[in-house]
């Protein structure tokens, strides 16, 4: 009997040297975050488990704000590998990862898309300017030189060359990149349209800011989740609506819904990709260095998301909207993930 007990002990300590290994625990990569990169991380993902030996990447929809709170809650197996976001991350979230272990972060920039607004196809549809829309949705605006609760119930309230047709807007929540950026560049923009705030801003950027980026809560803006392709479905049977969501949502239902102008110009690939459209953002994911070589086929699957057939201009993602990186642009970022650079912000 003496003679198993060795026997027995080691077979525990294996086990458990099994079950404390995250390579062996999980292989396959997880992936979280933006709705928007959402489609083109999808289909990274289906290419490279068609192309690779390693297992097709899980990939969550989140949100930006979302997916990484859950990529700095720490390093090991019970935490995504990759968190995209239709957003920089923030010095806020590079702090909450810090104090959660999470010390080496690479950052992927992929390309670039435009925040577009769009309505449904059986109506007219309307162009706007930046002033416009910060008119129409910020929670406060000025009115005879005062700072007032928004009173536009209608568009034509807001200018009399716009539709007599209520304020419905369906757009992302807080914890959306989307929502980020368009606050910043929408909404901003807008405000610094308008003297008061511009004047303010030059007083007191904290306070402008405050404004600029708070939007009503009365249902002339309804939260309508992270899911953009529902949003797209709600404008399909809601005419009067319209839904802010990222230019491949568009692209890929343009059978269905039209994009606004705005500040005169068109939500086109060529048009977002010079810089002409106002409301464009860079999009982004990223990876935990600690995870590579524990979690399986990692590398690699940046080395896929980086490549030419991938986000190069005849790539695979420009087919679902993706507007591409400059050709220079595209040479760093596959160096970034190829020698694993640190985030440096």
């Amino acid at each position: 009997m003496k003679s198993r007990i060795p026997i027995a002990l080691g077979a525990i300590l294996s086990a458990a040297f099994v079950f404390a290994s995250p390579a062996l625990a999980r292989d396959q990569i997880r992936i979280v975050g933006s709705s928007t990169v959402f489609p083109f991380s999808t289909a990274v993902a289906e290419q490279f488990g068609r192309s690779t030996s390693f297992k097709t990447p899980i990939v969550e929809s989140t949100g930006s704000g979302g997916g990484l709170k859950l990529f700095c809650s720490g390093v090991g197996e019970s935490t995504p590998d990759i968190a995209n976001s239709s957003r920089r991350i923030k010095a806020s979230e590079v702090e909450l990862c810090a104090s959660n272990g999470v010390a080496d972060i690479v950052e992927i920039r992929v390309g670039f898309d435009g925040i577009v607004l769009a309505n449904s196809k059986k109506t007219e549809p309307i162009s706007l300017t930046t002033k416009q829309l910060f008119l129409a949705l910020a929670r406060e605006v000025p009115v005879a030189g005062k700072l007032v609760e928004n009173p536009n119930r209608t568009w034509k309230d807001v200018d009399p060359s716009l539709p007599d047709r209520k304020i419905e807007v369906l757009g992302p929540p807080p914890t959306s990149g989307t929502r980020d950026a368009f606050v910043e560049l929408a909404m901003e923009g807008g405000a610094r349209s308008i003297p008061m705030l511009k004047e303010l801003r030059g007083k007191d950027k904290k306070a402008f800011k405050a404004i600029a980026h708070a939007i009503r809560e009365d249902g002339a803006y309804v939260e309508a989740g992270e899911n953009d392709n529902l949003i797209v479905q709600k404008l399909d049977a809601n005419p009067s609506a319209i839904g802010i969501f990222g230019f491949s949502f568009l692209d890929q239902n343009e059978d269905r819904i039209q994009g606004s102008a705005i500040d005169g110009t068109e939500p086109t690939f060529e048009a977002i990709a010079d810089g002409r459209y106002p409301i464009s953002r860079s999009l982004y994911f990223y990876a935990k260095k600690a995870h590579v070589g524990e979690t399986p086929g990692l590398q690699e699957f940046i080395a896929e998301f980086t490549s030419e057939k991938a986000v190069g201009e005849d790539g695979y993602l420009a087919e679902k909207g993706l507007i591409p990186l400059s050709a220079g642009d595209r040479k760093l970022v596959r160096t970034t993930g190829s020698e694993l650079e640190l985030l440096n912000m």
